[in-house]
């Protein structure tokens, strides 16, 4: 069934490569077509592999192979909620690990250029109180890469 609302994510040549990424590395994730080109289109030739659907924690995307034409930025980000340092950790580093780059405040890039926020719930919550527990999270997160979940925990506690 073809769902109502997917994301739609522009690569340059290498969709089924990232989607497998995505697949590999997050849980509710998986490739589930991939489609060739009937024939000849910018920057593509009849039977390359030209869009690939696939699901990532759960939410509908179809990559398409594109070319060089448009350039990911950070407008879009996929942002993935982790619930302690490991988890954290696993993500950040499978990413950043697989020719990615780091950022500040909890994203970075992946080798295809798609921005993340690997973003531990402690970190959610203590914005979401608002006040100086938000105040002391938010100023905490701002001197940070990858999130540190035991600093942000300490931050919310004053």
């Amino acid at each position: 069934m073809i769902p109502k609302n997917t994301i739609c994510l522009w690569y340059v040549k290498d969709a089924e490569e990232a989607a497998r990424f995505y697949a590999a590395t997050f849980p509710d994730s998986k490739v589930t077509a991939v489609r060739k080109a009937p024939d000849n289109f910018p920057g593509g030739k009849k039977g390359q592999i030209l869009t690939v659907e696939f699901t990532v924690v759960g939410i509908p995307c179809i990559g398409i192979n594109g070319g060089e034409m448009f350039k990911h930025s950070e407008a879009f980000s996929f942002q993935i909620a982790t619930d302690d340092q490991a988890e954290t950790d696993r993500y950040w580093n499978a990413i950043v690990g697989n020719g990615g780059q780091e950022s500040h405040c909890g994203w970075c890039k992946d080798r295809w250029g798609i921005s993340w926020q690997i973003t531990p719930r402690t970190l959610t919550e203590a914005m979401a109180k608002g006040g100086a527990e938000a105040q002391r999270a938010f100023a905490a997160m701002m001197t940070m890469g990858k999130i540190d979940v035991a600093a942000i925990d300490k931050a919310r506690k004053g």
